[in-house]
């Protein structure tokens, strides 16, 4: 099955707006949020518009518990019918096709005014309650130097903005909202500022304005002070987003970000490096969950970095997963507020596939509503929305962080191998081929880890290039059954869908069948996939 995976970018149907992941709509003033499952139904049905689509072809699409069989796929379509306020017996979105499946007849249109994400730091939204209370001039003023104060103080780059809505600000990418309201009442004006964090809109900070209209500094005096802790609080959840995983809190908060990124990418040598003191770290101090951590990404470098021709054998693979999984569980409960090492549990637990994905799902999700863009996040976020075969979500992530990476970069190089497996995974070879543009001959990459990227996404339809095809010939069977594991065990068997795992591996299986015979396949490579030897 090929899936398409193009961004969709502000769809419209009439009175109807998407955003580009259907994670929400706007409909006639109105805002509708959708759960997973009927994001996954709506998302298939905007990007195949007039076509049948079969209730077994939309339960392969959902891949959740939600939905386990057509009739369910049923059920589904009727509750996301009632939130686009859409009928079976006129529709204007989804037709039923009796005894097949379902149709989106609606015809997309043009969006008057586009408005892209924005991805701020933080939204302000004076109380709508203010409008009309005798407050307007005074509550405009006090709105608009909170914002000049705070965008001057919180650093380079972080967008402030103004908001109608407090609980709309999600909607438009803020991190964070301050919630500002005021009351006029018996010749003084009585507000207050409530921070919160966004999307899980829980309550960080609360500050009262002690307003005097008799006396206008009082506004200046309250303003001043309201922007410096709104800052200092801003600051402590940047730093947080930071901090673990060995970087140095003495340097700037944008190297960093950056280097968390790097730390958390999958091809990073340096955890190989940092072995024995690691080793050290740990029997000084066995409860510090920031080594523990450390010490789970140095086994998992051992894992992912091992030669792909050599290998290892598959108990000692277990025996590393096993002390990974048994450490990860074990952190949990102290990694609670720390997004960096939040997305280096989820990193470890989707890794491993040892049925922990929603566990991972959890952790990435709420590290994530925590720091907004953070570039580390989004190839965590990814690879588990490709993991249940949200290719289209999983793609956009990868492109955001390419669009935010240093050029040339270790984690640029890592995100464009992993939007080359989603493509794979999801069977599209066109947009895969203009992907895979890019070279692997660099020093972040190692050059047999390099070699097996390139005959994995190599089209089995054509003859392979010599340097590759003098790989596998030096290799031999034990070579090539050895690489063949390796891709499985990190790039394969971590999606759910049996289709998916058969599109990353059919290509090397198919030609490590046709050079050494079916007795070069892993026998789990088969029983996981679905293939025969010969792909």
């Amino acid at each position: 099955m090929t899936l398409a995976v193009d961004k969709v970018k502000d769809l419209a149907f009439g009175d109807l707006i998407l955003d580009e992941t259907c994670l929400f709509a706007r409909q006639s003033g109105r805002t509708v949020q959708f759960t997973r499952s009927e994001r996954a139904l709506l998302l298939s049905f905007v990007r195949n518009p007039n076509r049948l689509l079969t209730r077994g072809r939309l339960l392969d699409e959902l891949v959740s518990s939600e939905a386990d069989s057509e009739r369910n796929v049923d059920f589904l379509v009727n509750r996301l019918r009632a939130k686009l306020g859409d009928r079976a017996k006129s529709p204007k979105y989804i037709a039923t096709q009796y005894g097949e499946g379902y149709v989106w007849i609606a015809a997309q249109s043009t969006v008057a005014t586009p408005a892209a994400p924005i991805t701020g730091l933080l939204a302000i939204a004076p109380d709508a309650a203010s409008q009309g209370n005798g407050v307007n001039a005074e509550a405009s003023m006090l709105v608009s130097r909170l914002r000049d104060l705070i965008a001057d103080n919180v650093g380079a780059g972080q967008q402030i903005i103004i908001v109608d809505n407090w609980r709309d600000a999600a909607r438009d990418g803020a991190r964070h909202v301050l919630h500002v309201s005021f009351k006029a009442e018996r010749g003084r004006v009585a507000c207050a500022a409530i921070l919160r964090e966004f999307p899980s809109k829980h309550i960080v900070k609360s500050f009262r304005l002690d307003l005097d209209s008799a006396d206008p500094a009082s506004l200046t005096v309250e303003v001043q002070r309201v922007s410096e802790g709104v800052v200092a609080t801003l600051r402590q959840a940047l730093t947080q987003a930071s901090t673990g995983l060995g970087l140095p809190l003495e340097q700037p908060l944008e190297i960093r970000l950056r280097k968390a990124s790097t730390l958390l990418s999958s091809s990073n040598p340096k955890w190989l490096e940092r072995g024995q003191q690691l080793r050290m770290s740990r029997e000084r101090d066995p409860s510090d969950a920031d080594t523990a951590l450390q010490w789970c990404l140095h086994l998992f470098a051992r894992l992912v970095l091992d030669s792909p021709f050599k290998g290892m054998s598959l108990d000692d693979r277990d025996a590393l997963e096993d002390e990974i999984e048994v450490t990860v569980l074990d952190c949990l409960p102290r990694i609670e507020g720390n997004p960096l090492l939040m997305l280096a549990a989820a990193k470890l637990l989707y890794f491993i596939n040892r049925g922990h994905l929603d566990m991972a799902e959890d952790l990435a999700e709420r590290a994530f509503a925590r720091t907004g863009d953070f570039a580390a996040a989004l190839p965590v976020l990814g690879q588990l929305r490709q993991a249940r075969g949200k290719f289209g979500e999983a793609v956009t992530l990868f492109d955001r962080g390419i669009e935010m990476a240093d050029i040339d970069s270790e984690f640029l190089l890592h995100l464009r191998v992993l939007k080359c497996i989603a493509l794979l995974a999801a069977g599209d070879r066109g947009a895969l081929e203009i992907a895979a543009r890019f070279s692997l001959d660099t020093p972040h990459c190692p050059p047999e880890i390099g070699i097996l990227v390139a005959l994995t996404l190599a089209p089995g339809d054509r003859p392979l290039p010599q340097v590759l095809a003098d790989a596998l010939r030096l290799a031999g069977a034990d070579g090539a059954r050895s690489a063949l594991s390796l891709l499985y065990f990190t790039s394969a068997r971590q999606h759910v869908m049996e289709s998916s795992r058969a599109n990353v591996m059919r290509s090397l299986v198919a030609e490590v069948a046709r050079r050494f015979g079916a007795e070069a396949i892993p026998p789990f490579v088969l029983d996981s996939t679905g293939l025969t030897a010969t792909g």
